[in-house]
């Protein structure tokens, strides 16, 4: 399922630089409104400056990942067809996409958990929760809009709970439960990280070089800009790609093997 779970620009048809909205900032060039097309969006539904984004002002572009939602709805939701020569389909398809990218984003928590060793015992259930949320994500356009995607998320979060619980367990408790913790800008180069629970952790700007971090459980954890030069991931759970991809690292940086090492990395 994991490269189901993994964006296929080419076969999407723009939508992210349709249907999202961004505002002009450090990551972005311009404003740009929900429905409104990028103006780097060309006919063919392919990025006019992709190798270039970073340099033009456009790095929030390299950091985002839909987790494959982009080519579920475009190929499969509505059969191919583009949003481009129909506004009611556009106008539903800019609605539908957001929804899918969350439940991929919860395909991939579960698909990790479920071939964890130390969550063997919640198999089941994890493996039903797997296919409650692909079945959702299969829906037509008008279930998958009206869908409560906020319930699905707390329902898949009591779960990933628990395996997050089961993973760390061998690590022991105490000082390395930093759940929701204020770590901007903190100073941890080298720090003994292993099984900590970074869960909603802010870690933006932190100095993590040669950190270890095996074991970690960095769900929702804020690692933008964070500095992971050197640092040992592997093992740490429920990591995604837009996390490693806000962050800083180098070739001595060590990744879970489902993530790609970004290429702007130095």
């Amino acid at each position: 399922m994991t490269a189901e779970l993994r964006a296929d620009c080419g076969s999407c048809a723009g939508l992210c630089c349709v249907a999202l909205a961004f505002t002009a900032s450090s990551d972005f060039a311009v404003d740009k409104r929900v429905g409104e097309p990028c103006g780097n969006l060309k006919q063919d539904h392919r990025c006019g400056i992709h190798r270039d984004l970073r340099q033009r002002g456009y790095s929030g572009c390299t950091v985002y990942d839909c987790f494959g939602a982009g080519q579920k709805v475009t190929q499969e939701t509505y059969d191919g067809q583009g949003w481009r020569d129909d506004p009611d389909r556009a106008r539903e398809m800019f609605a539908v996409f957001p929804v899918v990218r969350q439940l991929h984003e919860l395909l991939w928590y579960l698909s990790e958990a479920v071939e964890l060793p130390a969550a063997k015992g919640m198999r089941g259930e994890l493996r039903r929760a797997l296919e409650n949320v692909a079945r959702l994500a299969d829906g037509t356009p008008q279930d998958i809009a009206a869908l409560d995607v906020a319930a699905r998320r707390q329902e898949v979060n009591v779960l990933l709970l628990r395996v997050g619980e089961l993973v760390r367990a061998p690590h022991g408790k105490g000082k390395r439960d930093r759940r929701g913790a204020d770590l901007i800008g903190a100073r941890l180069k080298g720090a003994d990280l292993r099984g900590a629970n970074l869960r909603g952790s802010y870690l933006i700007g932190a100095d993590l070089r040669g950190a270890d971090l095996r074991g970690a459980e960095l769900i929702g954890a804020d690692l933008r800009d964070t500095d992971l030069r050197g640092a040992d991931l592997t093992g740490a759970v429920f990591v995604t790609q837009t996390q490693v991809n806000a962050a800083r690292g180098d070739e001595g940086t060590r990744l879970p093997p489902r993530l790609a090492r970004p290429a702007h990395w130095s």
